[in-house]
């Protein structure tokens, strides 16, 4: 269960909005953090706290496919995001990076308490609760392994 506070986006959000193209020339994840949404919302990355979530729209994460936006938003705290939709290649590598993601519908407002229950594939907003999209066991795995690289040292038995 992922509990947090929720930042409100629209459709069709950009990895060039979650990190602009001009911070990539580092790999340092802290500045990537400090820049995190800076496209659409300046003050994002100042006011973000950790285990907040992004409810967002259709079509997020859509653009390049740039691995840097999912990490830039785990790095900055956003514990999870649901969306209406996500674009193919952010969603995977969200799950690669180890960012839980829903796809799912819920009504809230800024600054609601929300609750992400993965495993049901659920968003409740306090007493209602939006079916979302499951995630596959074998996706579950790997977001419970804190992402790809992690999942697999696991399976080989170096961790």
């Amino acid at each position: 269960m992922i509990k947090g506070r929720v930042w409100i986006f629209g459709d069709d959000v950009d990895t060039d909005v979650i990190i602009p193209g001009r911070y990539l020339r580092t790999r340092d994840r802290h500045l990537w953090a400090e820049h995190v949404m800076e496209g659409i919302d300046p003050q994002f990355a100042s006011r973000v706290g950790k285990g907040d979530i992004i409810v967002a729209g259709e079509n997020f994460g859509s653009g390049s496919s740039r691995e840097q936006a999912p990490v830039a938003l785990k790095e900055a705290g956003v514990a999870a995001v649901v969306a209406r939709s996500f674009a193919r290649i952010f969603y995977r590598n969200a799950i690669n990076v180890g960012l839980p993601l829903i796809e799912a519908a819920p009504l809230c407002r800024e600054g609601d308490l929300v609750e992400v229950d993965l495993q049901a594939g659920t968003v409740r907003v306090g007493e209602r609760v939006y079916q979302g999209g499951r995630l596959p066991r074998f996706l579950m795995e790997i977001l419970e392994d804190g992402g790809l690289v992690a999942h697999r040292r696991r399976q080989r038995g170096l961790d």
